[in-house]
């Protein structure tokens, strides 16, 4: 691992065998050894590498029934009482080849699941890592109803009390404190580390935050007003699922190229003003073709979301997206759950009413700051926080307008252009990247354990932020990789693509393979 691994090792003379069997008695006997204050450690225990970890006190919501473990580690688990009405479950997993380095993971949705996936990746990589569950169990957000302790924990508690108490375990087990602090985490888990990086810029040395739900009251509100727009099933001018796959094409032969290249991603999808009206019904054609209202509803389903007074609350939906929920036309259950248990507190409530009462009663609220939408982050700046965010630009679930967006209102907060954001704070689009992860693109960035091709700080945002911070070395491109039949299985490369971080966009300089990443640059 090169740097990665330098940072903070024991460098313990004993051989490694009387190494590990110290680290057994230690994790064994830590339980009795932690004295934290509201805090119940369930249990700890040695996990060996190559264990398939059953996991069944997972809530089945969380669909998460074992996770693999590449690396011996000390697990810990406990219970935290964040006030006299809630509390989070959290785990510690320690590993026993240390870096030195500490890391938080984050959650998605509005779940309450434990990302054992990001705690095995970061582990196997030598990070004491921890997660925690938000301060309720499973997927659902019936548990914020009439409970704002709860609540509190969701919008920014159970991060920040996972970090305080993950690093007092992290110091009694390995009988020092860390030497650097990371944050992973995307969508939720992306709001979750701008969150800690605005309210508690002490916490992290490093934050990778991805596809950030942020500007959550309005993010929840733009995707309910979905339905609305497409109708339900069935209902008229209803646009099936087939026809979607015709208007994606529609989208591509009208702006695929404004990157320079027709490769069948939208590159610059800033750039593109889709027109659905060339998809309207000639004369005498019944078939993979709009009405006119129809092609109204397109226009309305990539359109922003403006509020009663006509402020924009919302940015539009790139039209660059192949996978979406919100083509379903079903009601979207993170949003129906948030204004059913949150922002009316009526489980009867109806999602197709939804309307701009509801989306203003939702801003108005904003409970705890979920917003997270501060626009001065000099905490961070002054701090030294380093902030690596990136977004794929076929998100179908959170506009990748709203990072563009929010980059751009912590310029004018701060008063600062981006040669100053760039020494603390840098955002990377993705092209042809799904929610998080996935799509047509070179989406392969080691955002995840499952779509790293390595540990190198030029293709992996994890390796890149923890050279950023301790080599003061900033990424200028991520390096995405996309591989035959769309997975790393298969072990062949298809392309790769230098990501640019914003205010740059990727263009195909015209000479050579597309497909090569130094025939393409930032712009």
């Amino acid at each position: 691992m090169g740097f990665l691994k330098s940072v903070g090792m024991l460098g313990l003379a004993a051989s490694p065998q009387v190494y590990a069997k110290q680290r057994r008695i230690d994790c064994n006997l830590l339980k009795d050894k932690l004295d934290i204050a509201n805090a119940t450690v369930w249990f700890t225990e040695h996990v060996p590498a190559g264990t398939n970890l059953s996991l069944i006190e997972n809530h089945p919501s969380c669909r998460v029934a074992s996770q693999v473990i590449e690396v011996d580690i000390c697990r810990v688990a406990m219970l935290v009482e964040t006030s006299s009405a809630s509390n989070i479950s959290m785990e510690a997993w320690l590993p026993f080849d240390w870096t030195g380095r500490f890391l938080s993971t984050g959650n998605g949705g509005l779940g309450g699941c434990i990302d054992y996936a990001a705690l095995a990746y970061s582990t196997t990589h030598g990070f004491a890592s921890v997660g925690a569950n938000n301060g309720h169990n499973g997927t659902s957000g019936a548990a914020f109803y009439k409970n704002p302790a709860v609540l509190e924990d969701f919008a920014y508690r159970s991060v920040h009390t996972g970090v305080v108490v993950g690093k007092q375990v992290t110091k009694a087990f390995y009988h020092k404190a860390h030497t650097k602090s990371y944050y992973l985490g995307c969508s939720t888990g992306g709001r979750q580390g701008f969150k800690e990086a605005q309210d508690f810029p002490d916490d992290f040395d490093g934050i990778i935050a991805g596809a950030p739900a942020f500007d959550f009251n309005n993010l929840v509100a733009w995707a309910a007003r979905f339905i609305a727009i497409t109708g339900v099933p069935g209902s008229p001018d209803s646009i099936s699922q087939d026809m979607w796959q015709v208007i994606r094409q529609d989208i591509l032969n009208q702006c695929d190229d404004l990157d320079g290249a027709v490769d069948g991603i939208v590159g610059s999808p800033s750039l593109c003003q889709y027109r659905p009206e060339a998809l309207i019904c000639a004369s005498n054609q019944t078939q993979n073709c709009l009405t006119g209202r129809q092609a109204q509803k397109i226009r309305d389903f990539f359109s922003p979301l403006y509020g009663l007074d006509g402020i924009l609350l919302y940015p539009r939906m790139h039209p660059s997206v192949g996978v979406s929920p919100f083509v379903l036309g079903l009601p979207f259950d993170i949003s129906t759950e948030w204004f059913k248990y949150v922002v009316h507190e009526d489980p009867s409530w109806d999602p197709v009413t939804i309307n701009a009462e509801d989306f203003a009663k939702a801003t108005l609220l904003d409970p705890f700051g979920i917003a997270t939408w501060k626009g001065d982050m000099s905490g961070a700046m002054n701090r030294g926080t380093k902030i690596l965010s990136y977004h794929g630009l076929e998100d179908g679930m959170i506009s990748s307008e709203s990072s563009t967006r929010y980059y751009d209102h912590v310029s004018r907060t701060m008063g600062l252009p981006s040669s100053a954001l760039d020494t603390f704070y840098r955002l990377f689009t993705i092209p042809g990247m799904n929610h998080c992860r996935g799509g047509p693109g070179a989406t392969y960035i080691g955002n995840f354990g499952n779509t790293a091709v390595d540990f190198t700080p030029e293709r992996n945002v994890l390796a890149a932020i923890v050279r950023w911070v301790e080599k003061d070395i900033a990424p200028d491109t991520i390096l995405g990789t996309a591989y035959v039949n769309g997975t790393h299985k298969s072990g062949e490369i298809a392309f790769e693509r230098h990501h640019c971080r914003y205010p740059f966009r990727s263009v195909y300089s015209g000479d050579g393979d597309p497909d090569l990443p130094e025939n393409r640059k930032c712009i």
